[in-house]
């Protein structure tokens, strides 16, 4: 509907001041003849005010304008809480109901705006929506905003600043109530074997019914371990004592049983993952003898924070006859007892650099060891030419568990070491010949020849023969290195080798670090963008199938990315626990949080938004109460009562046309100043003549 209006404007030829001055001046010397008797000054002062009005353009300006139609607009949150029980459909009937009563009320548009979770759980972004529809909708035209939510909005501080009213109206029950378990504070990391305390609570929130109970039980699982379980009060802080048993990554799961009555049990649960380390490494490293390759293992080792390293070098052998007598030695005597039968379990690798046997250790500690390695610890063998000879400690129990046997042949001839097959694919040397020059790496000088009888070759030197050796002995480790050259790659000779990479590898899979186990299957992820990883030193694996928290089942086939290494992409359906197998192979692993942050709070309130609420003069209303009126009320008046919300009208108008015409014509507004000009001068000439 067009309305016209006319209004006077006026667009003045000259400055205000200037025709402002003009205009006292003219006054003044009117008033100056007024006041002396001259009766022309009459005339000469209406002449000013024609010139004056002349000097200001008037004009009639006509707007043709037609009424726009107010705007309401309606929040409807779709986030995950608003799917707990009768909510959603609450929503729905709420909606229905809202787009009829607006649109009864004429003359006003709805403006619907759903609002589901934000990414990352964000939770629910309703005020980020509200902004970004307002960006679309001029504000002079709004006449509220209703909002269908349970009021549990995580960005309410960043509401926008609106010039009508904000309604709440509210979904689920004022009976409702829920019980969810709260993980206070919880380490990164934890040492293998040490106890280890995470803080929790179980908060009971909304209407708590008398009979819900003062403890809750507790349920723990560690990785894919067995469960175990304790009744802890509700509503107290409790420190929780835990174990880990491996390095690498654990997953913890920690829940409470749900409660008869509460909204929603997707709270009840909280998932941890707790890096495993070692408290310190402890090596203990024998050099036989002084030589050129001493300091490799040493400064290795010794570079390490995270390792206590006990070295020994033989210098004196009981066999050597110099005529010095021993109170004169300055030399510390070896505490063998002390290491390898006392002590020998605290170590967790034992590394023999050139070591021959010369009657300091004897067959009993040898026997000590092996049985050590059995039970889980690590020896390495770094061998030089005595490992060919009679002095071998191959000749000794250490034999049972040495994965090679020497032929007694020491080869002296250059030859580069190179990675094998099975060594492209172990993670100890995999990807260690990426860059390498296309010649190879510098040449060594000496191997010892062995053959091998256990375990993995994944490096060959002179001839193809097996340089390093690798083998798991009981629930040990082995490993074989038939040459004492590497130290030549760490001088740089012929450009060198990875000799530090390779040695820190090697010494951390004999200590058993998860990241270097052949048989790995992990999963990672990016919110619920899944990247599985299998590694294996097998053939091509199977599918994976994966067990989601609600009990779906998935299967996800591998590619092969490098020697030994698969991968596969995968989106998990929801946030939570998953358990993945792939053949013998299983892991656990959380994908987003166990709790998401829409669960943080599922019982419907108004209190996040109560401040946006009472700042716009908007109103709750509770859909158990039934649906709301809606009313059109005046600027300025309350816009919320008992079962009723209002709509604030705009009266916004779009002007169509705007035409503009002068007051007078230019000639007449001119014509009318010099008549009153000739007027007052001939009427004072007359004057004059008369009184002449």
């Amino acid at each position: 509907m067009s309305a016209l209006d006319t209004t006077l404007v006026f667009a003045p030829l000259l400055p205000w001041p200037v025709i402002a001055a003009l205009g006292l001046l003219g006054a003044g010397i009117a008033a100056f003849a007024i006041l002396r008797g001259l009766r022309g000054g009459w005339l000469r002062l209406a002449a000013l005010g024609a010139l004056v009005l002349a000097l200001t353009d008037p004009a009639l300006e006509r707007a043709e304008r037609s009424a726009l139609a107010d705007i309401a607009v309606v929040l409807v949150d779709e986030s995950a809480s608003q799917q707990i029980g009768v909510r959603a459909a609450q929503t729905a009937e709420a909606l229905a109901h809202l787009e009829r009563e607006i649109a009864a009320l004429g003359a006003t548009e709805t403006r619907i705006v759903r609002v589901p979770d934000a990414p990352g759980d964000g939770g629910t972004a309703a005020m980020a929506a509200l902004e970004a529809a307002l960006a679309e909708i001029p504000r002079a035209r709004l006449a509220g905003v209703f909002a269908i939510s349970d009021g549990q909005v995580h960005d309410a501080d960043l509401a926008p600043a609106l010039p009508a009213p904000f309604h709440l109206i509210l979904t689920g029950a004022p009976e409702d109530w829920d019980r969810r378990l709260v993980i206070t504070s919880a380490p990164g990391f934890a040492i293998i074997g040490e106890e280890v305390r995470v803080a929790l609570r179980i908060e009971d929130t909304g209407a708590v019914p008398a009979d819900a109970g003062a403890s809750a039980t507790l349920t723990v699982t560690i990785d894919d371990g067995a469960p175990f379980g304790l009744r802890v009060p509700v509503g107290q802080e409790v420190s929780l004592p835990l174990v880990l048993d491996h390095g690498g990554r654990n997953v913890v799961q920690i829940a409470i049983d749900a409660a008869p009555g509460e909204v929603t049990a997707r709270n009840n649960a909280a998932v941890l993952q707790i890096n495993g380390v070692r408290d310190r490494l402890r090596v203990l490293l024998v050099s036989g003898e002084p030589h050129a390759g001493q300091r490799v293992w040493r400064n290795l080792l010794k570079s390490d924070a995270a390792v206590d390293l006990v070295h020994f070098t033989i210098l004196r052998p009981p066999d050597k006859q110099d005529g010095v007598p021993v109170t004169e030695l300055s030399l510390i005597a070896f505490p063998t007892r002390e290491l390898f039968v006392e002590k020998i379990d605290e170590f967790d690798l034992i590394i023999f650099d050139r070591y021959r046997r010369r009657g300091i250790l004897p067959d009993a500690y040898f026997e000590n060891m092996r049985d050590y390695a059995r039970r889980g610890g690590a020896v390495l063998v770094a061998a030089g030419p005595e490992f060919g000879s009679a002095e071998s400690i191959w000749r000794s129990p250490l034999a049972d568990i040495l994965p090679v046997a020497p032929t007694a042949r020491v080869i002296e001839e250059g030859y580069r070491p190179a990675l094998t097959d099975a060594g492209r694919r172990h993670p100890v040397t995999a990807g260690l010949d990426q860059g390498a020059p296309a010649e190879g790496w510098g040449r060594w000088f000496r191997q010892i020849e062995v053959e091998p009888q256990a375990g993995q070759v994944v490096m060959e030197g002179a001839g193809g023969r097996a340089l390093l050796i690798l083998d798991r002995v009981g629930e040990g480790r082995v490993a074989m290195l038939a040459s004492d050259h590497i130290w030549l790659w760490g001088r740089g000779y012929e450009g060198g080798g990875p000799q530090l990479e390779m040695l820190r590898r090697l010494a951390h899979w004999m200590m058993k670090e998860p990241e270097l186990e052949e048989e790995v299957l992990q999963a990672d992820a990016t919110g619920q963008e899944v990247t599985i990883t299998r590694r294996t030193m097998g053939e091509a694996p199977g599918a994976v199938r994966i067990a989601g928290p609600d009990r779906t089942a998935a299967e996800v086939a591998l590619t092969e990315v490098a020697p030994g290494l698969w991968q596969g992409r995968w989106r998990a359906p929801a946030p939570g626990l998953y358990r993945l197998v792939e053949g013998e192979i299983t892991t656990v692993a959380a994908f987003g949080p166990a709790a998401p942050r829409e669960y943080a709070a599922p019982v419907a309130s108004a209190e996040p938004l109560g401040a946006l609420i009472a700042a716009t003069g908007g109103g709750v209303h509770r859909l158990s109460a039934g649906l709301p009126d809606i009313r059109r009320v005046a600027e300025g008046r309350q816009a919320a009562g008992r079962g009723w919300l209002g709509l604030v009208p705009r009266n916004a108008q779009l002007t169509e046309a705007i035409s503009r015409a002068p007051l007078l014509p230019a000639w007449a507004m001119a014509l009318g100043v010099a008549a009153l000009m000739i007027a007052a001068w001939l009427l004072e000439g007359r004057l004059i003549r008369r009184r002449g």
